[in-house]
């Protein structure tokens, strides 16, 4: 793909993000993640919500409230004319066609970046995504993003959310607080890295403050325009999950005798999850796609 800089653009041309619109603002990760792009001063930031909404946003945001439940998409598009980013950030629950009907109004609107709802696992490790039934998902919006040939699409590797796996029971990350138990998956000594919100929010603040194109052919400057259709990778830490108990038992003033310790095999609860899921239990889900992180040759490691 040849190389465009800024010098060649049509007058008006501005070499900066100036325009983001976020769906997911007032979620888990999109808190942080608004406050992050708020916090640069360089951004205007759009919250793209529904109607009924209760969700409590951040100060210094705008509001659009659009219904998008339907196949009519002229509001969507209405409210993302003018934005050069879109960025989704939702819960795994939320209807599927939801992310392509987004994609579809971004192109529509002229959006220029895209960044999907693919916020963990390394787009590009192929054995890893497929095995952990993400691929169908995450290679159809790819697919769809690259099809309509408007928006470049920018996919954050990240890993697991430390905070929102630790803290979430042990089909993550083996814990289970209240009962004081913990399932060591193998010999807990995989390491793996993990990213906190705080960092991905900042991560993707930082990435949307770069310039957009180099200014001519001298300019070696980091460009958002190099990161296009490319997964880009950040890390908090890496970690193996005995790393993680660890450091739990110096928070909590704790040693191994006050907690359940029991043994398994990440593959066998890996092969459980998958055979559930594929006869329809759901709620296998979460066992499957962090058991298949715990392989020794898992390929965790950014």
């Amino acid at each position: 793909m040849a190389i465009s800089y800024a010098r060649d653009q049509p007058q008006g041309f501005t070499n900066r993000i100036e325009k983001v619109a976020i769906v997911g603002a007032g979620g888990q990760f999109g808190k942080y993640l608004t406050e992050a792009l708020l916090k640069t001063g360089k951004h205007t930031v759009t919250a793209i919500t529904r109607a009924n909404s209760t969700n409590s946003l951040p100060e210094g945001v705008r509001i659009e409230r659009v219904d998008y439940s339907g196949d009519d998409l002229d509001a969507l598009v209405d409210a993302l004319r003018g934005q050069q980013v879109l960025i989704v950030t939702m819960a795994v629950t939320a209807p599927r066609d939801t992310v392509s009907k987004l994609v579809r109004a971004a192109a529509k609107a002229d959006v220029t970046y895209v960044m999907p709802n693919w916020f963990g696992h390394d787009a590009a490790n192929r054995k890893l995504c497929d095995d952990s039934m993400l691929s169908p998902s995450g290679e159809a919006i790819h697919a769809e993003i690259e099809n309509l040939g408007v928006s470049a699409n920018i996919r954050l590797v990240c890993n697991f959310w430390y905070e929102f796996s630790l803290g979430g029971g042990p089909d993550r990350f083996g814990f289970d607080f209240t009962k004081r138990s913990f399932i060591m998956f193998d010999e807990g000594n995989v390491p793996f890295n993990v990213s906190t919100w705080a960092q991905c929010a900042r991560a993707v603040a930082n990435l949307f403050s770069l310039k957009q194109l180099p200014e001519d052919e001298s300019d070696k400057s980091p460009t958002l325009s190099r990161f296009s259709s490319r997964p880009v990778y950040i890390s908090s830490f890496r970690l193996s999950q005995m790393e993680m108990f660890e450091t739990v038992k110096r928070v909590t003033r704790t040693s191994d005798d006050d907690w359940a310790i029991t043994h398994e095999s990440s593959e066998e609860r890996w092969k459980d999850g998958f055979a559930a899921v594929m006869e329809g239990d759901f709620g296998q889900f979460t066992k499957m796609l962090y058991s298949r992180m715990y392989f020794p040759n898992g390929r965790g490691r950014l």
